[in-house]
C-alpha cells in the first residue's frame, strides 16, 4: 500500500514513525511543511524536514522531541561569548547538516534534492519530500504586528494571541518534484496530528497540492491533533479558540473542510462523533495518544482501517 503523508514537526515526526512500525517505509512517503524555515548565522534551517529526518532515521532527541541525540552545544556558547544571537540554537551536531544544505542550496540544488541526497546519507528509507522549493514562509499577525513564525513561536514563546496566519510566498509556490505523483499514487494520503494552522495548513497553501487533495478527498484521513480540547504540546489549542472559536472536533474538521473523507479523534472527544459526521466526514475514534507501542499501532491500524481490503 503506498501512503502519501502531510506533516510537520514533533507529532508529525512521531506519527510517521508509529506508521513505519506497521507499514514498509518504502512505500511512504512524507510531504512536509516548510514554512517554518528559516536562516540563522548565514545557514538555512528547515526546523520541521529536520525533525522528521532525525527522528525517522534514529538520530532524534527523543526526550526533547526535536534535535540530535548527544549534542552538545560549543558553537551557541561562543556565539553567546562574542555577543551573537542566541535565541534559536543550533547544536554543533546540528550545524553540520545545515552547512552542507546551505552550501548546495547557494550553489543552485533544489531544497528537495538536497534533502534527498540527506536523507539517502543516512539511511532514511521513506520518501522525505518539502512541500515546494520555492520561497514559502508562514507569517503570524498579532495584536503587536506581524511576526516571522520563529520569531512568534522560539523569541516570544508563541505567547502573543493570533489574529491570522499568512502564508507569504504561497501564491506563485509550485510543489516540489514527485509531490503531486505520491499523491496521485498514494491509496492512502494521511494528515498527521500536526497543528492545522502552522504545519500543514503551508503545505496545502500550495495551489496544487491542495487540489491533487481535493481529488482524492475518499482517501484522505486526518489524524486530530486535540485531546479532550488539548494540544499535547504547543500552541495549536490557544490558535483554534482564536482563529476557529473552540478547540472540538467539529473545529478540526472544519479546518480541513472539503479536504478530507474521515477524522481520527481521540476517545476522550468521541461526544464529538455526531459533530463531524454532520459534515460529511468519518469519524474514527482511538487511542490518539502515541504513548507506547500498542497505542501507536492501534492509532495506525484505525488510520489503514479507510482503505477496503484489496
Amino acid at each position: 500500500m503506498k501512503i502519501a503523508v502531510l506533516a510537520g514537526g514533533v507529532g508529525g515526526a512521531r506519527f510517521v514513525r508509529a506508521l513505519t512500525e506497521v507499514v514498509d517505509p518504502r512505500n511512504v512517503t512524507v510531504i512536509a511543511n516548510v514554512g517554518d524555515d528559516l536562516e540563522v548565522h548565514g545557514l538555512h534551517v528547515s526546523p520541521d524536514l529536520d525533525t522528521l529526518l532525525y527522528t525517522l532515521s534514529g538520530l532524534g532527541d527523543d526526550e526533547r522531541g526535536w534535535g540530535r541525540e548527544g549534542e552538545t552545544w560549543n558553537a551557541s556558547e561562543t556565539i553567546e561569548l562574542l555577543g551573537g544571537e542566541t535565541w534559536f540554537r543550533l547544536g554543533d551536531r546540528d550545524i553540520g547538516l545545515h552547512l552542507v544544505r546551505s552550501e548546495a542550496l547557494r550553489a543552485g540544488e533544489p531544497l528537495s534534492a538536497v534533502t534527498a541526497r540527506v536523507a539517502r546519507s543516512v539511511g532514511l528509507e521513506i520518501t522525505l519530500l518539502p512541500a515546494t522549493d520555492d520561497r514559502l514562509r508562514t507569517k503570524i499577525r498579532t495584536p503587536a504586528g506581524e511576526l516571522d513564525f520563529q520569531d512568534w513561536f522560539v523569541a516570544r514563546g508563541h505567547r502573543d494571541q493570533v489574529n491570522e496566519v499568512v502564508y507569504e510566498g504561497a501564491r506563485t509556490a509550485r510543489p516540489a518534484p514527485g509531490a503531486l505523483e505520491a499523491l496521485q499514487a498514494a491509496e492512502l494520503i494521511v494528515v498527521a496530528p500536526s497543528n492545522p494552522f502552522v504545519s500543514i495548513r503551508p503545505i496545502l497553501a500550495v495551489r496544487d497540492i491542495r487540489t491533487a487533495i481535493e481529488a482524492r478527498r475518499d482517501r484522505v484521513v486526518a489524524v486530530s491533533p486535540l485531546i479532550g480540547g488539548r494540544a499535547v504540546k504547543g500552541p495549536a489549542d490557544a490558535m483554534f479558540t482564536s482563529l476557529a472559536g473552540g478547540t472540538g472536533a467539529a473545529q478540526v474538521t472544519d479546518c480541513y473542510k472539503g479536504l478530507i473523507g474521515a477524522l481520527v479523534l481521540d476517545e476522550a472527544d468521541a461526544d464529538d462523533v455526531d459533530d463531524v459526521a454532520a459534515r460529511g466526514v468519518q469519524p474514527l475514534v482511538t487511542t490518539t495518544l502515541m504513548s507506547d507501542p500498542d497505542a501507536r499501532r492501534a492509532l495506525v491500524e484505525t488510520v489503514l482501517g479507510l482503505v477496503p481490503a484489496g
